[in-house]
């Protein structure tokens, strides 16, 4: 398996495992690939480098890596209420593993199908482990889902539970007293981590309810402060109504806030409401989202305990350049 070029590594590996779409005139085999937006739509993009070293451990299951380093980009389709359709695939390798490059492959698989979307181009080349994933799917312009339309009084919600994965990154940095956490509650904050969730359905139950809409890749105060600067207004966030999973829920209530406030990797959904719309948006999301908070006039995002106390805390997220 050593004797494959860079050039057939991609079509060897992958080609065959993705679905094959009808809007797909022309894919992997050729300079660009051929592809065919519907009518009235438009198309939205997005790509993520995942390195490792920075984005995942060394000795991470390859299967997880593949499945992570798709979703990550599905989360940002979702959070625009976009349908998937294509993608294509930048890897460098320090060496051709073929055991390591088919669980890798199956990974991303998997989530291709239940998304159904394809694979159409690619490039292998020489290095330290990265792997670098643009996603495109399409959405009609005046129904995508965006940053800059928060209003005041609308409600903020967010999707899941949040700092799963930032309590098994702490974890595997021995930075967590796991004195409280069974086995299970461990395998369960490393799955979160590992195999995040696309929230890509509910991103287009969305449509034409949410004014606003964000995935939480570096913590959800970044994130939503990420809204609030778009949108030039403020947020007050209820930290007693943050949804924390049963494993969380374990840990000191200060470390457990703190996670779910500053943390990465949860890939949850954040977006905002109109009071109008929010019985509309509860009923379609049953147990799918949970009511954080409001958003105000003030400029900046205020967490306040439940006895309406404000709450400081040091940070607002994951950076890869901090000041």
């Amino acid at each position: 398996m050593a004797t494959l070029s860079e050039f057939s590594l991609i079509q060897h590996y992958f080609e065959q495992l993705t679905p094959q779409r009808e809007d797909v005139l022309l894919g992997i085999g050729d300079d660009c690939a051929l592809l065919q937006c519907p009518a009235g739509h438009v198309v939205a993009a997005s790509i993520d480098t995942l390195v490792e070293g920075v984005h995942f451990f060394a000795d991470v299951d390859p299967e997880s890596l593949g499945h992570k380093s798709l979703a990550v980009g599905l989360s940002d389709l979702a959070a625009m209420g976009a349908t998937p359709a294509w993608f294509t695939l930048a890897i460098t390798l320090p060496e051709i593993n073929e055991s390591w490059l088919k669980g890798f492959a199956q990974g991303l698989a998997t989530l291709a199908k239940q998304h159904k979307i394809q694979l159409v181009g690619g490039d292998t080349t020489r290095g330290p482990l990265t792997i670098s994933i643009q996603v495109h799917g399409f959405v009609r312009p005046e129904q995508a889902l965006r940053r800059d339309g928060a209003q005041v009084d609308d409600f903020i919600y967010v999707t899941g539970t949040l700092g799963d994965a930032g309590a098994a990154l702490q974890l595997k940095l021995q930075q967590l007293n796991e004195s409280s956490l069974h086995d299970e509650d461990k395998h369960y904050l490393q799955q979160r981590l590992e195999r995040p969730t696309p929230r890509v359905e509910i991103g287009q139950k969305l449509l034409g309810l949410a004014t606003s809409v964000i995935d939480i890749s570096d913590g959800l105060l970044a994130d939503l402060g990420h809204i609030i600067d778009k949108s030039g207004v403020g947020a007050r966030l209820e930290l007693a109504q943050l949804p924390l999973s049963v494993a969380l829920q374990k840990l000191n209530s200060n470390t457990a806030e703190q996670l779910a406030l500053m943390s990465g990797d949860d890939y949850e959904l954040c977006f905002t409401v109109s009071a109008d719309n929010a019985a509309q948006v509860e009923s379609l999301l049953v147990e799918q989202c949970t009511r954080v908070g409001v958003i105000n006039d003030q400029s900046a995002i205020s967490c306040v305990d439940q006895n309406d106390q404000v709450i400081e805390f040091q940070g607002t997220g994951y950076d890869h350049f901090p000041a």
